[in-house]
């Protein structure tokens, strides 16, 4: 049985804000079944059950890659990169897509390719590319499919 590793990023690996500015202040608790870090290239891949929590946003997928770079005495992210089974859930919003990949700059945001769906309880949006703006706390949905739900079990159907 494999090792779990868990790494906590307490302002060394700072924003993984995944768009939701009350939290960033909380540390960045990263665990997964394997970790293999080169500080040379300065990644850190997380293989394995991976699990990324901040406030309550979380991360999950397969296998998360971790581009970083070193300012003064701290790193910072510039992108991550998660792949296989790929789940994003903040309270009853959920977000499912095979990849995730996720900028700091120039304008920071979350791409979400292989059948994105997005649901808020009974609503959801899929789309060949959704992509969220985190500071604008906006989304571009790509060849969007929406249900929308309008009460008593009736909804409107964009297909």
């Amino acid at each position: 049985m494999a090792i779990r590793v868990v790494l906590v990023f307490i302002l060394l690996l700072i924003p993984l804000s995944i768009g939701f500015t009350e939290e960033m202040q909380s540390p960045v608790v990263i665990t997964s079944k394997t970790l293999s870090a080169d500080n040379k290239e300065k990644t850190a891949l997380f293989e394995g059950s991976v699990v990324a929590k901040r406030g309550d946003t979380t991360l999950y997928a397969d296998i998360m890659k971790v581009y970083y770079a070193e300012e003064g005495p701290v790193s910072k992210i510039k992108k991550i990169e998660a792949e296989g089974n790929v789940r994003l859930v903040k309270k009853r919003a959920i977000l499912t897509a095979q990849k995730a990949v996720y900028v700091i700059e120039p304008e920071e945001n979350i791409v979400f390719t292989g059948q994105p769906r997005a649901s808020d309880g009974e609503n959801i949006i899929t789309g060949s590319r959704i992509t969220y703006f985190v500071k604008d706390e906006r989304s571009v949905v790509e060849d969007s499919k929406v249900f929308i739900t309008t009460g008593k079990g009736k909804g409107l159907k964009n297909q």
